[in-house]
């Protein structure tokens, strides 16, 4: 079960009977673990127990993680004096544990978390859905026990009181699907103030390809691999795999801060804080700043490194930084000569095993009832590549980081276009007198896409719902023409799984006669009348057919719709999203009518071990796979020995998704009802029923159609 959108874990009630719900991110090309108890990523636990839910992923399907696991961190000076901090996660090597010291937010028993979507054709959405997909949930640290149990939180005897709703969201556009953004609302729940809080996000990042080198092989070395670094002019903390799976896991994973609000005003170390209009005092208002901080796991001899072990030790973590430290920038002065005498920029860059923290502060007086709104970003990117090392880090391929991190900073400014944290003139869109945040321009509708394989042949179907999307800056229909996509042939074996990279357009329509793009028309593609098909009301319009497919292999197809763009906004034509409308299809023989006429076959045949369209995963036996060809609609597939030992039997019906063999789970898609075959024919592992690897040698095997009564034979040969 490769694609988890809900996944409840329930442990037993004397060990923990909050109600904890982990669920992963869809809607973009990221896979992040998200809990209602303030935590991301799940220590690659999906690896471990089997479900495959991934923990931080990137891009979706390639089995690339970056994340074992993350969360908040909330410090400040209980009425000015006592240090108190609270934090939902912490280093430890098993990951999230209720009742563990570190992790001291929790989810009360019966403890709701929400989804909402913004999309119209999705089953969750809401008019107050703020993406494609939000994940809502509330949560506290004023419990000093496990909710519905006696189990005491270890060194949780001082709460702070405070309650978080906590909302992630991700959409689907190309220009959007490599983000996730945390929006926190922070509420004093208790009866003391705080000053000098601040607020973190922490994460223990490791960017390795699970497919290549599996979770926590090698032990320890499998974790100190990666390199670290922060980009000031961002107030993003970023880590890459320097030396683990080069080649394979060639990306970055960045938390950037975007933003604060609190009843003083808005926050941003890059603007000054607006003044609170009603005392006008100064000394309760504060310019934010940005600490990071990153420290090696379990370290306790490097003081400037050092894991933090008390409330103290991680409190100066949230408000003093290494990018406050004088070794950031200039290594060589009297100063750092004199104290640590190091390239901190430089060690980090090292590679190694470290978490990572970013704090964000002061906010000041916090009271009781007060709230704190405050948006992190969870930002992921490949590598650009310059034929250097990944251990180089230079400016050139950390260059699409930093585009898709000014990319989350679009979508949270919104109205915001200046950045100044007031509503000016002309900002206020949509009419209702303050900023709203989390606004991206929009493209067109995706169309509702119908793929029908044929032999040696793909026909795409679709609808014209993008025509009436309206834009939501401009409020006009801005629909423009169609694109047509289809991956490189073997783009599932070779590397890793990136289709924005192995896509190919390869048709292109728009509107006629206004002098943008070609002006081809659209009446090439455009049916006489629509298509429906069985169990769908849709009325499919347009048809494209890839013709030369060839059979067996797996291809993803997508169709896009693009808009205008708008020139006053200077807004070039965007593209609806092409990984959240491709399906993997696999041509091949139809429905076999007639077992007399058209004998079934196998290809390849004579089959050698590592054929051509197996690539390399953990499970490579497991892996492997033939076809068998010209099936009857329904029918049962028995294999034998040239002895007559029986092997295996496989049951097939014309709706088969290959969601019965390994090969699909590792390589095919996510979803096992976006594969689509051609009704008559069905892969088999090579795998006997008791998953026994089978010998080299002749095979028998026997089809016979369910509907007719009819039996055919046929043979095929195994060479290794």
């Amino acid at each position: 079960m490769r694609n988890s959108w809900l996944i409840l874990l329930l442990l037993p009630l004397q060990v923990f009977s909050q109600t904890f719900v982990e669920r992963t991110t869809t809607a973009s090309n990221v896979r992040l673990s998200v809990t209602n108890v303030g935590t991301f990523g799940n220590a690659f636990r999906g690896y471990r127990d089997g479900t495959g839910v991934q923990s931080g992923e990137f891009p979706a399907g390639s089995a690339t993680e970056h994340l074992f696991e993350g969360g908040i961190w909330i410090g400040g000076k209980e009425n000015g004096a006592n240090i108190r901090v609270s934090t939902s996660a912490y280093d430890a090597p098993q990951g999230y544990a209720p009742g563990r010291g570190g992790f001291e937010f929790t989810a009360e028993v019966g403890g709701n978390s929400d989804i909402r979507s913004s999309l119209f054709d999705n089953p969750n959405f809401h008019p107050n859905a703020v993406s494609h997909q939000d994940f809502i949930s509330n949560f506290s640290d004023k419990n000093v026990v496990i909710p519905g149990t006696s189990i005491p939180i270890s060194q949780h005897l001082n709460p702070m009181n405070l309650q978080v709703k906590m909302e992630t969201y991700n959409w689907n556009y190309n220009f959007s699907n490599f983000f996730v953004i945390v929006n926190m609302q922070i509420i004093n729940d208790g009866t003391n103030y705080f000053d000098d809080l601040h607020i973190g996000l922490w994460n223990n990042t490791v960017v390795r390809n699970l497919n290549i080198t599996p979770a926590g092989a090698g032990g320890a070395t499998f974790y100190s691999q990666g390199g670290n670094g922060y980009i000031d002019s961002l107030y993003m903390a970023y880590c890459y795999d320097a030396k683990g799976d080069e080649g394979f896991s060639d990306s970055y994973i960045g938390q950037k801060f975007l933003g604060a609000e609190d009843k003083f005003g808005f926050h941003h170390p890059d603007i000054d804080s607006a003044v609170n209009s009603m005392t006008g005092n100064k000394e309760l208002d504060t310019l934010n700043k940005s600490h990071y901080n990153a420290w090696i796991f379990n370290n306790s001899a490097e003081a400037v490194y050092a894991f933090p072990t008390n409330d103290n030790q991680r409190y100066l973590k949230l408000t003093e930084g290494l990018n406050d430290h004088p070794c950031w920038n200039d290594p060589q002065n009297g100063q750092c000569l004199a104290s640590i005498n190091t390239d901190i920029q430089k060690d980090l860059n090292d590679v190694g095993n470290r978490s990572d923290l970013m704090g964000i502060g002061p906010f000041r007086r916090f009271l009781p009832g007060d709230t704190i709104t405050l948006s992190f970003a969870y930002i992921f990117a490949k590598k650009n590549e310059d034929g250097n090392p990944n251990s180089d880090n230079n400016i050139v391929q950390k260059e699409i980081l930093v585009n898709n991190a000014s990319w989350a900073q679009t979508a949270y400014n919104g109205e915001d276009k200046n950045f100044n944290g007031i509503l000016d003139p002309g900002e206020d869109t949509d009419g209702d007198g303050q900023i709203t945040r989390f606004i991206l321009p929009a493209p067109p509708s995706i169309p509702k896409t119908r793929i029908v394989a044929e032999n040696n042949a793909i026909n795409i179907y679709w609808d014209k719902r993008s025509e009436s999307s309206i834009d939501p800056i401009t409020q006009e229909k801005d629909f423009e023409g169609y694109r047509v996509y289809l991956s490189k042939l073997g783009f599932d074996v070779v590397g890793t799984q990136n289709l924005e990279e192995d896509f190919t357009n390869i048709a292109a329509f728009d509107l006629a006669g206004n002098n943008i793009f070609f002006d081809t028309g659209l009446d090439s593609i455009l049916l006489d009348a629509p298509v429906y098909f069985d169990g769908d009301t849709t009325a499919y319009w347009y048809l494209y057919t890839v013709k030369n497919i060839q059979n067996g292999w797996q291809y993803a197809t997508a169709v896009t719709a693009f808009d205008k763009g708008d020139e006053s906004s200077n807004l070039e034509p965007l593209e609806s999203s092409i990984l959240s409308n491709s399906f993997r299809t696999f041509a091949g023989t139809p429905v076999n009518a007639n077992l007399k006429t058209t004998e079934p076959f196998v290809y390849p045949n004579p089959y050698y071990y590592g054929s051509s369209w197996e690539g390399q995963s953990n499970f490579q036996e497991e892996s492997r796979k033939i076809v068998f060809a010209n099936l009857p609609k329904r029918c049962v597939i028995r294999v034998f020995t040239v002895a007559g030992d029986f092997i295996d039997e496989i049951n097939h019906d014309e709706n088969y998704n290959g969601s019965d063999i390994r090969w699909f789970q590792t390589f095919g898609s996510e979803n096992p009802d976006e594969n689509t075959f051609s009704g008559g024919e069905h892969a088999w592992d090579l795998l006997s029923l008791d998953s026994q690897i089978i010998a080299r040698g002749i095979y028998m095997f026997s089809v016979r159609d369910l509907d007719t009564g009819e039996q055919t034979l046929g043979k095929f040969i195994i060479i290794k």
